[in-house]
């Protein structure tokens, strides 16, 4: 399948999506997010890419919504209210739909990651910036809401409710060594080691049972959504549950048993 605004390649097991519009410093329109689905829906079918990278092209990570596109219109005739509603949702579906596929996703960062950039590198799994990275709530400063693409409900979860007020309130840029300091980002890296950096990171989840890792990301989702303990506590036994019942797991046992890596089947 042929892409236009994105990359899509895949590593063995790892598979690499990488905004591709450089010269707009990876800034996202329609046919953009169109794409992103495309590449999902590829995942979602193909169980043995087990992990997914989300970069970005030259200088940036991603600089959100293209303004130079602007923001007119869905191409039907529903009148202004309906248009803008329809392509706010779809532009924000990009987000959920990173969520959904059961790869877990990687955002590998340097340069600016701004707006729903930073909403992207947010709802990833895990995050790796190297040290040019800085991150930042653009809508604040185009009369916007802060939140935009679920970054009002991810910022809190990883930063703290205060912190993540301050981003959201005042659009002021978070350099790379502070995102690692409040949890933003996982770890900062040398200047141009991000990708190595969250491929070495995706071999140690490779080391893991491929149907565990993705009730992991099942769970994890769930989790952050449940309301009380015990809706948590009843997922978690539904998975574990699950996983008992595989080959992998009497497979993990074994080689437990006899001191040796795993050999795991994804059966």
């Amino acid at each position: 399948m042929t892409y236009e605004h994105v990359l899509f390649e895949r590593r063995d097991q790892v598979a690499v999506l990488t905004l591709n519009r450089p010269e707009r410093r990876n800034a996202y329109n329609l046919a953009t997010v169109d794409e992103v689905h495309r590449v999902c829906d590829e995942l979602e079918a193909d169980l043995t890419a087990r992990v997914l990278i989300l970069t970005g092209a030259g200088p940036a990570f991603c600089a959100g919504l293209d303004m130079g596109e602007g923001v007119e219109g869905w191409p039907e005739a529903v009148g202004k209210v309906q248009a803008r509603y329809r392509l706010q949702r779809r532009l924000a579906s990009m987000v959920l739909r990173l969520r959904d596929i059961p790869q877990p996703v990687i955002a590998a960062v340097h340069g600016p990651a701004v707006g729903g950039g930073l909403a992207l590198v947010a709802a990833a799994d895990l995050r790796i910036a190297d040290t040019t990275a800085r991150f930042n709530a653009a809508f604040i400063r185009l009369a916007l809401s802060g939140g935009d693409d679920g970054a009002s409900w991810f910022l809190p979860r990883l930063v703290g409710p205060t912190l993540a007020a301050e981003i959201l309130y005042t659009g002021r840029f978070v350099e790379a060594e502070e995102a690692a300091r409040i949890g933003l980002v996982n770890r900062v890296v040398e200047e141009g080691r991000h990708l190595e950096a969250a491929e070495e990171l995706a071999g140690q989840i490779l080391q893991n049972s491929p149907f565990g890792i993705r009730m992991t990301k099942e769970l994890l989702n769930y989790t952050l959504d449940a309301p009380a303990l015990r809706q948590a506590m009843e997922m978690e036994n539904r998975t574990q549950t699950l996983c008992m019942m595989t080959e992998d797991f009497d497979e993990a046992i074994r080689a437990y048993g006899e001191r040796r890596p795993a050999d795991f089947r994804d059966r």
